[in-house]
């Protein structure tokens, strides 16, 4: 796969347009209301509130900027340029088609030159992209051109399977089914290399 093109990584309302507290709930309670329930009985009479939390929660990444986590480098490492590999990493998103969840892991890799960057960083760049409403096509470009951007790495490499429950409870309701999605830039692109962090994470190169 070509490298992704740059992609914008920030996608939150102007915060003069951002609806208010209030208004969310108010608009929680005439889903709960067109869904045929009574929003004012016993059990859903606090939801509107905890599903406005929930939101807060699930999409905080508009609030964050993934770039920043990488910024802070190492370049300490005794001359160290072989691959970097973080593997399994679970992550929670949701699809911007229908707010279904999407549940996975992530794989990233990347061959330094020169630096490296805190391992757990890796992860929060995954977490900031995560939680937004997303489709994970992008969201596999998005993490791919941050890192090559921001590191200069000599080349990014990430795999991201996950489940849809928009496909498994919607639709065609298909179950146990994997979507998996890849971006391989710069050394990556080469099979050798690719076919190595591919070795690593558990997948074999068709």
């Amino acid at each position: 796969m070509a490298a992704p093109k740059k992609t914008a990584l920030k996608h939150s309302v102007h915060a003069d347009l951002r609806p208010s507290r209030d208004e969310a709930e108010r608009a929680i309670e005439v889903l709960l209301r067109w869904a045929g329930d009574d929003p004012g009985r016993e059990g859903l009479r606090d939801t509107p509130s905890r599903v406005a939390k929930a939101f807060e929660e699930w999409f905080q990444g508009y609030k964050e900027d993934p770039e920043e986590y990488l910024k802070r480098t190492f370049e300490e490492v005794e001359g160290y340029d072989e691959m970097i590999v973080l593997r399994d990493i679970r992550f929670e998103s949701h699809c911007e088609h229908h707010l279904a969840p999407i549940i996975g892991k992530a794989h990233v890799a990347y061959l330094p030159e020169g630096r490296v960057v805190g391992i757990s960083k890796l992860a929060r760049v995954l977490d900031a992209y995560a939680k937004r409403m997303q489709v994970q096509e992008k969201m596999t470009a998005q993490i791919a051109t941050t890192l090559m951007e921001v590191l200069q790495p000599r080349g990014v490499a990430v795999v991201i399977e996950a489940q849809h429950m928009c496909m498994m409870m919607r639709g065609v309701q298909k179950q146990n089914s994997l979507t998996t999605t890849s971006a391989f830039t710069g050394e990556f692109q080469r099979v050798e290399t690719r076919s190595e962090f591919l070795t690593l994470i558990g997948h074999k190169l068709h």
